[in-house]
């Protein structure tokens, strides 16, 4: 199944590539994508995980075979039930960027799998799309699974994106509204994607950093890309030494 992304969306991946096969348009996305790689994609507030929605979009693309016919049918159908077109066209396409990046089998995972590898696909998708996700899942959450502490507090999270700022000048330019909405977005979906067990309580704790559940078959579509694994909470593969 090729991933034709619509040109002029914004599709960031970890390691995006730039076969010279694709088309012209494609090729200018991605190379957007490649200048634009040391930098956080912030637009992701427009939609939280929603891997039921996510796999609406997924199966109406495997009618298609094209993302530009999959946004038309997906819009037409009002397929992801919102009160508006406006709010459509926003939750369609922030979920159908993300989902852009998924191979083939991920995607059809994502279509035709069980509620939790929806919600592993759907995550993984968040992964390749966000790379604050990723650093903050290996930098942090997998630091305090593998410690002695896996709690954890309001206090952690605030030490992280005070760290980031310092990196990713875009995220202190957000306004404090915005920054409140990245946070509370990023919270709710390790929470959804199963990183993250207990509700957050007066006393600063936000809850108990846990591995999520993944069938066989998501552990293997997940492969051995280290920025990916730890967004799973997983360590890096083993490889044999050669002889």
């Amino acid at each position: 199944m090729k991933s034709d992304c619509i040109t002029g969306t914004k599709c960031v991946s970890l390691h995006p590539p730039l076969p010279s096969w694709e088309p012209l348009g494609v090729r200018r996305a991605m190379a957007k994508a490649v200048r634009e790689a040391g930098r956080y994609c912030l637009s992701f507030t427009a939609a939280g995980l929603k891997p039921e929605l996510a796999a609406v979009i997924a199966r109406t693309h495997g009618e298609t075979g094209s993302w530009k016919q999959t946004r038309a049918l997906v819009l037409e159908r009002n397929a992801l039930q919102t009160r508006s077109l406006a709010s459509a066209k926003r939750l369609e396409t922030e979920l159908r960027q993300r989902l852009q990046l998924l191979n083939s089998d991920q995607l059809t995972l994502l279509a035709e799998g069980s509620s939790d590898e929806r919600l592993a696909m759907a995550w993984l998708a968040v992964l390749k799309r966000i790379h604050l996700t990723v650093e903050l899942t290996r930098d942090l959450l997998l630091n305090k699974l593998e410690g002695s502490d896996a709690l954890l507090r309001r206090s952690d999270m605030t030490g992280f994106y005070e760290a980031s700022e310092q990196q990713h000048p875009e995220l202190q330019a957000l306004s404090v509204s915005s920054q409140k909405k990245v946070r509370s977005t990023v919270l709710s979906m390790l929470r959804e994607a199963g990183l993250l067990e207990g509700k957050a309580n007066r006393s600063g704790q936000l809850g108990t950093v846990q591995r999520p559940s993944l069938s066989p078959q998501a552990l293997a579509l997940i492969g051995d890309d280290p920025d990916l694994r730890a967004g799973f909470l997983l360590k890096p593969t083993q490889r044999r030494a050669r002889r």
